[in-house]
């Protein structure tokens, strides 16, 4: 294998996040492939004898990128252009449907893009790299030419306006990845009345039609039951970034096999959504995390 084979097969390893980043610091697929494209064009372009960490190496790379582009817009005062909003469902479809639930879902991951839109570029950078991606202040710093401690600031600032706009946009999606992120860390480490203190009483987890044929039940209901379930199998969960709001994602061997979409509200689950559908999973815009 020569040495631009070997780039482009590392490059395509790392494709899925960089275009997420992308694709949640410029609010459009389209923008994105374009960054992801000129990433890989700057790769090819850099001697990388010297990176170690060619993910991170990438994702800084992008981030550049998407934060000149962001700059930009601003400066031509041009709208993002971003995708739009599924139509809400009739008042005759099932809450409980998986078709309503994916609808439901792409609609917060859109509806988060235009809480994104209140932030500045440096505090949009700042905000998706470590809070959605969880990128270190360190790696972001050079990026938006301040220091780790300013960087955190940045973040911070733009966690807080993106929290004021949240509820008019679909909800908090800062408050929905802790809650999700501490219940992923109970279940990893058998925490179960962690687990029971995060979940709402009556949480159901509900399983699509192909999720039932591979032998997961149709609907559980709740706490203690969701969280039995969790503490039992979360060796094999992983946490994800999906449609711009934390998730989970079984994947074994690396391919994902199913997703969970978690409901907050009040600071606990009410709801969890597990997707099995192959096509389904083909749309989404996931990235699965370490841990």
């Amino acid at each position: 294998m020569d040495e631009g084979d070997w780039l482009a097969e590392r490059f395509e390893v790392h494709r899925p996040r960089l275009r997420a980043v992308a694709h949640r610091m410029l609010g459009s697929a389209a923008d994105a492939d374009d960054a992801v494209q000129e990433a890989w064009l700057r790769l090819c372009r850099s001697d990388t004898s010297s990176v170690e960490n060619m993910g991170g190496w990438l994702t800084t790379i992008v981030a550049r990128v998407c934060l000149d582009l962001l700059r930009t817009r601003q400066s031509r005062r041009e709208e993002p252009v971003g995708e739009h909003l599924p139509e809400a469902p009739s008042n005759g479809e099932d809450p409980a449907d998986p078709a309503y639930q994916a609808l439901l879902a792409d609609s917060v991951g859109v509806a988060l893009l235009a809480v994104l839109d209140v932030l500045t570029p440096a505090e949009r950078l700042a905000f998706v790299l470590h809070d959605m991606f969880d990128v270190p202040f360190d790696q972001i710093a050079p990026v938006v030419d301040r220091s780790p401690a300013a960087t955190r600031q940045l973040a911070s600032r733009a966690r807080r306006r993106v929290r004021a706009a949240g509820p008019a946009s679909g909800g908090d999606p800062v408050r929905q990845r802790e809650v999700v992120t501490a219940f992923l860390a109970a279940a990893r480490g058998g925490d179960f009345t962690a687990l029971l203190a995060l979940l709402d009483p009556g949480v159901p987890l509900r399983t699509d039609r192909e999720g039932v044929r591979m032998g997961a039940p149709e609907e559980i209901l709740g706490a203690q039951d969701v969280a039995s379930l969790f503490a039992q199998y979360a060796h094999g969960v992983r946490p994800a970034v999906i449609n711009g709001l934390a998730g989970a994602v079984w994947a074994p061997g690396g391919r994902p096999r199913a997703v969970y979409f978690f409901t907050v509200a009040g600071g606990r689950i009410t709801a969890i959504e597990r997707v099995a559908n192959r096509d389904r999973l083909r749309e989404l815009d996931l990235v699965i995390l370490d841990g």
